[in-house]
């Protein structure tokens, strides 16, 4: 599969605090192949990911597993943890 070409990761919440943008560049990479790859390269490259309880992906506006392939998506945000009350 292919990574599409200037995809862009919508951030939301404190994801996009932690990057300080709304939205990230996914690099035509190709060991990005899974949300699991992208998980590992979004804690590889912002650390301070690694703090949040967990880390959301939707793929094309559902919710992804792990090993939910990501090439062909026209979309990807990332989910910080939501608390409400």
């Amino acid at each position: 599969m292919k990574i599409t070409a200037g995809m862009k990761i919508q951030l939301f919440g404190i994801s996009k605090d932690i990057v300080g943008e709304r939205e990230l560049a996914l690099p035509k990479d190709p060991s990005i192949q899974t949300v699991r790859d992208l998980k590992k390269w979004i804690l590889q490259k912002y650390p301070r990911m690694g703090n949040l309880s967990s880390i959301g992906i939707a793929v094309d506006l559902e919710y992804a597993e792990d090993d939910h392939p990501i090439g062909e998506a026209k979309e990807i945000a990332l989910i910080p943890p939501v608390s409400g009350g």
